[in-house]
């Protein structure tokens, strides 16, 4: 029995030291990954660093073991010394850095990725989690800073570009904008419309906050409007929509409109949102409404619904948008395509339920780009085909200017 035992243990032993570096790096990823056994794969790392000191990779590996492990001070004590060596391997300064940033040491992980992107500056994950930690800081310029350098390299990184949209009003304090839209029937209304809107946006700590003034001319009358909108931040996932408007030329404008939406920011680039919409003419109009959204490398996708109760059935609208973005926040081509009317629209008016309840198909394009880093301009056509009356159609035609300047 003596002997078998000896020559097991000597078996193992000279097949243990007959592995290579590689292939212990190999076991000890298999312990970690497959079996979830840290423990083991610690013990492998170390045998292999002592046969192969200088091998940097089973170092990152084990530093990583011991951040997942919580066992915080010996991976620093793993990570500390080659980051004196000044190494220039991209995946040791995303593990240091990802370490510090996950046990709450944001200004170290920003002081290890500032040397990881001398030595790597276009790192693509070194810029996002910079971009991240940032973010995390309310350091809103220096994540754009991040994200538009690394969009530039890539501008198909998906999460990048959920990230960037989603700051983009945070980065400026202020924006002033103007808006002109023309609005044209060839049936059964014989006036063109127009509507010219002047808004004002502020960014506070807890949100950004929007004044706009409407000036419309509808039906041969003249009318204006004030509303004041705001998408107050209630955590890193949650944020609100909020408005409320009034006007006193009820017909060119609804007297009363209020709104509430709750946004999340979800996993895997997606977004949902819930709330509702109210019109007050003559009577209320309730609308309740969803959508969610999905970020996919350069692109956005939207469905969106609205969905109002009457006395005898439930009237119902549904558009689809896509966003194809050609470089930062507010460069993008997009498509729209859709049914049934929307209380977002200037059509505000052919809400009341009457004509509510007919059928509307929808086709648009849209164009926004920037022209140096504060001027934002879009313009928007939409196609409108509209049955008011039973079993007959009208054409609309509308075409938006948009300028927006941020200060």
């Amino acid at each position: 029995m003596k002997r078998l035992i000896t020559l097991f243990l000597l078996t193992l032993s000279t097949y243990t030291f007959g592995q290579s570096s590689d292939d212990l790096l190999a076991q000890a990823k298999t312990q970690a990954f497959d079996q979830k056994n840290y423990l083991e794969a610690i013990k492998t790392l170390k045998q292999a660093i002592e046969k192969s000191p200088d091998y940097l990779d089973l170092h990152i590996f084990l530093g990583r073991i011991y951040t997942w492990s919580d066992q915080v001070e010996e991976a620093r004590n793993v990570f500390k010394p080659w980051f004196e060596k000044k190494v220039d391997t991209e995946d040791f300064y995303l593990a240091y850095a990802s370490l510090e940033y996950w046990n709450d040491e944001e200004d170290r992980a920003l002081e290890i990725l500032q040397q990881g992107l001398e030595f790597n500056p276009k790192s693509e994950d070194l810029l996002f989690l910079q971009a991240r930690i940032y973010n995390s800081l309310d350091q809103y310029e220096k994540a754009e800073e991040s994200l538009n350098t690394l969009l530039s390299q890539n501008p198909k990184h998906t999460e990048g570009r959920e990230l960037l949209v989603r700051i983009r009003d945070l980065t400026a304090k202020n924006a002033i904008g103007v808006t002109y839209n023309f609005v044209h029937f060839d049936k059964p209304i014989s006036d063109n419309w127009h509507i010219v809107g002047l808004s004002y946006r502020r960014a506070t700590s807890i949100g950004s906050f929007i004044f706009r003034t409407n000036l419309a001319q509808k039906f041969g009358d003249n009318g204006i409007q004030f509303e004041v909108e705001g998408y107050p931040r209630l955590s890193k996932m949650f944020y609100l929509y909020t408005g409320v408007g009034y006007s006193n030329q009820v017909g060119i404008f609804p007297k009363y409109r209020t709104g509430v939406s709750l946004y999340a920011n979800l996993p895997q680039s997606f977004e949902g949102e819930i709330g509702y919409r109210q019109l007050h003419f003559n009577d209320d109009v309730w609308m309740y409404t969803a959508s969610v959204g999905k970020y996919y490398q350069n692109l956005w996708f939207n469905l969106r619904t609205y969905l109002t109760p009457g006395n005898s059935n439930l009237s119902h609208s549904y558009t689809g948008t896509v966003r194809y973005y050609t470089k930062g926040a507010n460069d993008y081509l997009g498509f729209q395509i859709g049914t049934g009317i929307s209380p977002d629209e200037n059509r505000s008016n052919l809400l009341e339920p009457q004509i509510y309840k007919m059928k509307t198909y929808k086709i648009g394009l849209d164009y926004n780009f920037t022209l140096g880093k504060r001027n934002i301009f879009w313009i928007q056509g939409t196609y409108f085909n509209q049955e008011y009356q039973r079993e007959t159609r009208g054409n609309q035609y509308d075409l938006t200017l948009g300028f927006n300047r941020t200060f």
